[in-house]
């Protein structure tokens, strides 16, 4: 039986060849997410983690920051042989004839120094600092200028002169203000001056973080162990992790304590399998299904059961290694070709390819499995009957027989748990939950198909009747073989389902994202006075309103102060038409009489202290703590006293124009969305020079969204990558399952041809079948992965924001046209075949 299993290879090539691919892009699939996950902690480790890249242990403080006598104790740690402690200080300094506000790093030694040098050096001398590229270009430095650093709020300068210019940094830590590197006691005086006078001489010694460089050969859990007990020495309680760890600690920070990343990421390797099994499942089951009479005469020619059914195994077998092999190097070939794009944008330099050991075994693994298994259940049908009743033809699986009875129930059962589950999920927000609902009720779909596809398909047949004999047979053919429609028409219903899902998906989760930016900064950008100690003006506030790329401004003078002695924040007023147009959250409206109040703050009466004396407000808490307190300017003038006399009216009408703040809302990008990184930062630097404040002043919600946008763009660089293989496999598994239903009709199509059926109409009828059931099952995915997609993102998403859906109909109807298209592309070489076979041929072969 080796042997007729061997020669199978040779005898039908063709049919294996089409397994084969299956196989392939399905494994594929499956790799390419395992990677995915990989490059995507390895790029965030090269973009966070950059700053210690080079540290093999990392101490951070549980409070606080560390002092010298730390430093000095780790230094003796057996197997140490170089320690960092890293000191940041704020200054501000002139360059390019703007005021600009910066943050200073002290240099490293040299086997822990990630810095990198575009020109000139690193600072080796005492009046020596480098500067990142980007600022230097913004503001035209160059190695030799001179700098004059000052505190900010404080009366110390430092003159330094330009060493070097740094390579740009990939930390979005380190991205939103300009970046210095001096030596440490520079570093140090600037820290101590920030300090104020009463910091004391210690006041230089707070280190943010230790970094440890290690020996080879240095045991890490052994130095883990004398680092932390050196620091307690010294009585300092801290963490010390490696870079991974500190890594994943700051993943963990960014998403509120949760790694929303690694669930979502596993989420997509469940689908991954999921979209193997069936596609591979349905594919091998007609190819088998083909070979029922083939293996029922092996058997009256005197092979046993076993024999025939371990014949197909060791073919599926063969198929199975040899295409998950080739999955295997599909995937890490479309990862190198992503991750060598993505290496090119400026702003995605720091993405990074790994292949994890599991991404292959997995592939290799899942891929022989799932092909042996697919074979399995055929196999063991085909030879559960007796061979002269297998060599009649066998019954579909329709709801008028046991077959279809059986697959009827399941379906239904599987619908009645899956549904219910995804509901709860989506309602409670427990993503595990939603997606066994969602593949339950999807299996369910899927075993239902043939009792409502083939009617689908005949009632979209309607629209080739146009077409005359061709597009009728095209539609009688969809409901006279029920089966092999609904087969056909799965595995694009599945790709399908998963493209329309993401697609909805990542619609909906922006969207909840920028509701969510929207409640916690509700401002695009905010100029607070605070660091010229002067208020601003609304002259100050027509020239920001004239910055290209400022859609609003208003001016917000304060008129009263609120909170317990000590902790008072000043109250400021906004007329609420300006809040219309300022406020990225709509749901904000300013009502008369009432104190808008940051997150946190005390519910119920809060009391404002004004020239007219304490007035007592209804508070309104806001789910925000970047939002200063406010009141609507028709509350504002109960903070004032009665205008007595002339000149009194005048000199709080000139009161209420200067004011502490300049609110910001800035213009959409060109053709709608999200301005650059680069753009806002240009904004950000001409809203500074237009008030005469230092760029740090300048704060808001489209500055924070720059922080993070580089690592979310790789993010969604991922899911284009796994949605372009999902689109692959629906492809090859249309091609596949077309193929073989026309092999399988060979004799029919022969029989029309002999008839009189042109060869022309022989490729439109198969080409309109072929675009029927791609159109209907095009359709039902796109309303399945609309419906999972916006359950998905509620069940991952609903406990940071509200979920509202959204339907990306331009891309669906994308989607539904390359479907269309496919279906037609993948009719193009079975109607070939089929038309160049002679009817006498065709109606001669068995």
């Amino acid at each position: 039986m080796l042997r007729v299993a061997l020669s199978q290879f040779q005898s039908h090539s063709r049919r294996f060849i089409a397994v084969g691919l299956a196989v392939m892009l399905s494994v594929a699939f499956l790799s390419t997410t395992l990677m995915v996950g990989a490059s995507t902690r390895a790029s965030l480790g090269a973009s966070l983690g950059e700053a210690y890249s080079k540290a093999g242990l990392i101490a951070t403080p549980d409070g606080g920051t560390f002092n010298g006598a730390a430093l000095a104790a780790v230094r003796g740690v057996p197997g140490v042989s170089e320690a960092y402690g890293r000191l940041q200080a704020y200054t501000e300094f002139t360059a390019g004839g703007q005021e600009i506000f910066a943050q200073a790093r002290n240099l490293a030694p040299e086997a822990l120094e990630t810095a990198a040098v575009a020109d000139g050096a690193l600072p080796s001398r005492a009046d020596g600092v480098a500067v990142d590229s980007d600022t230097a270009g913004r503001y035209g430095l160059h190695v030799g200028d001179s700098l004059v650093l000052r505190v900010p709020d404080g009366a110390t300068t430092m003159a330094m002169t330009v060493t070097g210019i740094l390579r740009g940094s990939h930390d979005p830590f380190a991205s939103a203000l300009p970046q210095l590197l001096a030596g440490t006691p520079a570093v140090s005086a600037l820290a101590a001056a920030g300090q104020g006078p009463d910091a004391g001489s210690g006041a230089a010694d707070g280190y943010a973080s230790i970094q440890l460089a290690l020996a080879p050969g240095t045991d890490i859990a052994a130095a883990r162990a004398g680092a932390l007990a050196a620091l307690a020495g010294t009585g300092a309680e801290a963490q010390v992790k490696t870079a991974d760890e500190q890594v994943t600690a700051q993943v963990a920070l960014m998403t509120g304590g949760q790694d929303e990343l690694t669930v979502v990421l596993l989420a997509f390797a469940g689908i991954a399998l999921l979209v193997s099994g069936l596609v591979v499942s349905n594919t091998f089951a007609v190819l088998v299904a083909q070979r029922t009479r083939e293996l029922a005469l092996l058997r009256c020619l005197g092979a046993a059961r076993t024999q025939v059914r371990n014949s197909v195994l060791a073919e599926a077998l063969v198929v199975g290694l040899v295409s998950s092999a080739a999955g295997v190097l599909a995937a890490v070939g479309l990862m190198a070709s992503l991750i060598g794009w993505a290496g090119t944008q400026p702003d995605m330099a720091f993405a990074t390819m790994a292949v994890p050991a599991s991404s292959i075994v997995a592939g290799l693994a899942v891929g022989t499995v799932l092909t042996v298994a697919a074979a399995m259940v055929p196999a063991r049908a085909a030879t559960a009957v007796a061979p002269l009743a297998a060599l009649r033809p066998s019954d579909d699986a329709g709801i008028g027989n046991r077959r279809g009875r059986v697959r009827l129930v399941m379906g239904l059962a599987a619908l009645a748990l899956g549904v219910p589950l995804l509901a709860f999920g989506a309602a409670g927000v427990m993503l595990v939950v939603a997606f066994a609902g969602g593949v339950l009720s999807f299996i369910g779909v899927l075993l239902c198909a043939t009792l409502f596809v083939p009617r689908l398909v005949g009632l979209a047949g309607r629209l080739a009747a146009p077409a005359g004999v061709p597009g009728k047979l095209a539609a009688l053919n969809a409901v006279r073989n029920p089966a092999r429609t609904s087969v056909t028409a799965a595995a694009l219903l599945i790709g399908v389902t998963l493209v329309a899902l993401m697609m909805t998906g990542a619609a909906t989760a922006r969207q909840a994202f920028d509701d969510a930016l929207a409640e916690t900064y509700p401002v695009d950008m905010a100029v607070s006075a605070g660091s010229t100690g002067q208020a601003l003006t609304s002259a100050q506030r027509e020239a920001v309103s004239r910055v290209d790329g400022v859609a609003a401004a208003a001016l917000l003078p304060v008129v009263g102060r609120t909170g317990s002695d000590g902790l008072e924040s000043p109250v400021y007023s906004l007329d609420p038409p300006e809040a219309a147009n300022l406020l990225r959250d709509a749901s904000l409206v300013l009502e008369p009489g009432k104190i808008y109040l940051p997150e946190g703050s005390q519910a119920g009466t809060a009391q404002v202290d004004g020239t007219a004396g304490p007035v007592a407000l209804e508070a309104v808490v806001l789910r925000t703590r970047n939002m200063p307190p406010l009141v609507s300017s028709e509350t504002a003038p109960q903070f004032r006293p009665a205008h007595g006399a002339a000149g009194a009216g005048v000199a709080e009408r000139d009161a209420a124009v200067s004011g502490a703040a300049v609110w910001i809302r800035l213009a959409d990008a060109p053709g709608g969305g999200q301005l650059s990184g680069d753009r806002i930062k240009d904004i950000q630097s001409a809203v500074a020079t237009a008030t005469g404040v230092a760029s740090g002043a300048v704060s808001g919600a489209a500055i924070e969204r720059v922080t993070f946008n580089e690592v979310i763009d790789v993010l969604l660089l991922v899911v284009t990558g796994l949605l372009g293989v999902a689109v692959l496999i629906a492809l090859i598994g249309v091609a596949n399952t077309l193929s073989l239903s026309v092999l399988e009709r060979t004799r029919e199509n022969s029989l029309l041809r002999a008839l009189g059926l042109t060869r022309g109409q022989l490729r439109g009828m198969l080409a309109l079948e072929a675009a029927l059931v791609a159109g209907v099952a095009a359709l039902l995915g796109s309303a399945l992965g609309t419906v999972y997609g916006w359950l998905g993102a509620r069940s991952a998403l609903g406990s940071l924001a509200a979920v509202t859906p959204v339907v990306p109909w331009l891309q669906l109807a994308g989607v539904l046209a390359v479907a269309v298209v496919a279906g037609l592309v993948a009719s193009v070489i079975p109607a070939r075949r089929a038309a160049r076979l002679s009817p006498v041929e065709g109606l001669a072969t068995a």
